[in-house]
């Protein structure tokens, strides 16, 4: 057999170049030597090149759409004023009000005093009056007896008046 010796000699690499990727042909190209609309693209298998790429177009702005306003907040908006008026109305009509409810609520604890007092007192004016009438005749009595024998069976009974 034929025995052949090899020498493995690499070549001298660029400091940011990755040390996986084949050493380049020639000499790299500076980042401000590279034409416009050409630039350094990675390809799937890793390889970085240069390459022409299509210009991207810039988002188009987003237009704002004007959103309707909610069917609650025109309701919202309308009654408030309404409220804020009623309730102003009503203040306005409590202080002009204010000295005649005084007056009222006055007259009202005198009716419940009478009231009270009607009911203490016609019951003690009925009784005065029964005792002071003499007709001779005190209370009658009344009483009632009513016997039954047997579960089902017909009662009886007897009134006595004293």
């Amino acid at each position: 057999m034929h025995e052949t010796t090899y020498e493995i000699t690499t070549q001298p690499r660029p400091a940011d170049y990755p040390a996986y990727l084949p050493a380049p042909e020639g000499r790299v190209m500076l980042p401000s030597e590279i034409p416009p609309g050409v630039q350094m693209v990675t390809l799937p298998g890793g390889i970085r090149t240069l390459a022409y790429t299509q210009p991207t177009a810039p988002p188009a702005p987003v237009v704002a759409v004007a959103q309707p306003i909610p069917a609650w907040a025109k309701t919202t908006a309308l009654l408030t004023p309404t409220i804020g008026g009623g309730i102003a109305a009503a203040s306005i009509g409590l202080s002009y009000a204010a000295p005649g409810l005084i007056a009222m609520s006055q007259a009202l604890w005198s009716a419940v005093a009478l009231i009270a007092a009607a009911a203490v007192g016609v019951p003690v004016l009925l009784r005065l009056g029964r005792a002071a009438t003499g007709t001779g005749r005190g209370t009658t009595h009344i009483t009632q007896n009513i016997t039954a024998s047997g579960m089902f069976g017909k009662a009886n009974g007897t009134i006595n008046h004293r």
